[in-house]
């Protein structure tokens, strides 16, 4: 009564090494075709460029987004601050992951850089600060692993009736343990908890001016 065979659970291959995609992950980025999956927020080709099988933000080029939607996901990013550090505060190697197109985790260079703690490194931007700063220093690649479950909403409400939640781990360290977001990221102001209704949304990637690289983009729908 208590063990259960059926349906079996399914298998999957996982990747080789830490951070190499498991079998049924989809490949956002493999370090060659940037417009395969990518686009920018008008749908036309993306004007970052590939070096060393890393896309890199041009700064001025704007945000690109990925040309599929999600919801539930695993999500993998690789990104690099400039090994020449420029700028300070949120002007060093500043970017950011937007889930769904609304939620960021921001990236940032908060090696011996600091800034206000709920805008750094890992942070659910203007929400939630990392739980610690496992940055590594510039010109070293960085890891994200994002777990996160899409809102859901009432029938006839815009309010959430179960918040998004975003789990991150940086650098292998958990730095967001399942928190609940209050609403889209805001630059000024407080998110709101009353959101338009959505379902699923795109990738993002943030042009904010520094030439923030990114690789071995990876994702697999839960």
């Amino acid at each position: 009564m208590t063990e259960i065979w059926d349906p079996e659970v399914r298998i999957i291959q996982p990747g080789e090494e830490s951070g190499m995609h498991p079998s049924d992950a989809i490949i956002l980025f493999d370090g060659t075709d940037l417009n395969k999956e990518w686009v920018d927020l008008l749908g036309n080709s993306s004007k970052w460029i590939i070096e060393d099988s890393a896309m890199v933000c041009v700064p001025g080029s704007g945000v690109i987004r990925t040309r599929r939607e999600f919801n539930d996901f695993q999500l993998h990013v690789e990104w690099r601050a400039p090994s020449e550090v420029k700028g300070e505060g949120q002007g060093r190697s500043n970017s950011g992951v937007f889930l769904q197109g609304l939620y960021e985790v921001q990236v940032l260079d908060n090696y011996d850089n600091r800034t206000y703690r709920n805008g750094q490194a890992g942070s659910i931007y203007k929400q939630y600060p990392p739980l610690v700063n496992a940055c590594k220093k510039p010109g070293e690649w960085q890891t994200y692993d994002i777990i996160y479950t899409a809102p859901r909403f009432g029938e006839d409400t815009t309010v959430y009736f179960t918040p998004p939640m975003v789990t991150v781990l940086h650098n292998g360290v958990l730095i967001q343990n399942n928190v609940k977001l209050r609403g889209p990221t805001l630059y000024i102001g407080i998110p709101e908890y009353s959101v338009k209704k959505h379902g699923p949304g795109p990738i993002l990637l943030q042009d904010h001016g520094n030439p923030v690289a990114f690789r071995n983009i990876w994702i697999r729908e839960l």
